[in-house]
């Protein structure tokens, strides 16, 4: 297929943005003229070893992109944890695999990285999503809460 994993990079960020807001969650919370706050994110992201903007491309078409955070903790003996966060597929490739691909390449990121669980959540609203997670392994162990500021 041709498909390469790599960190994301500054120009990326237009790519990432579209894919974010392509969906009926998205369309309401991101704005792509915005620039500005998410190469503030970026900066913050890429300067931070704890945390990964992964990018799935095909030449130099940005096919996928989630983001994964290494979260180091006391409980289960000190465990690591890796956290997934904003898994998006191009609209135009889903249904082909690539979402599969693209956490599978997460999860030999964390197991590289010495975690011990990949942990994610996803709006309760996106029944296919969780079809899709429980599909490559993942149980709904925990009831997730968030607090918007």
């Amino acid at each position: 297929m041709d498909l390469t994993f790599r960190p994301a990079r500054a120009e990326d960020i237009p790519a990432i943005v579209a894919l974010l807001a392509d969906d009926p969650l998205g369309a309401q919370r991101e704005d792509p003229a915005a620039t500005g706050p998410y190469l503030a994110a970026f900066k913050a992201i890429d300067s931070d070893p704890n945390h990964l903007l992964l990018v799935m491309t095909r030449g130099d078409d940005v096919l996928g992109t989630l983001q994964l955070s290494f979260l180091p903790g006391l409980s289960h003996r000190g465990a690591w944890r890796g956290q997934v966060e904003a898994v998006r597929v191009a609209r135009s490739t889903r249904g082909q695999g690539l979402g599969e691909l693209l956490l599978n390449h997460a999860i030999n990121e964390c197991r590289a990285r010495g975690c011990t669980v990949v942990q994610l959540t996803t709006d309760r609203s996106r029944v296919d999503a969780h079809r899709f997670y429980e599909r490559l392994g993942f149980s709904a162990t925990h009831l997730g809460y968030k607090l918007k500021l």
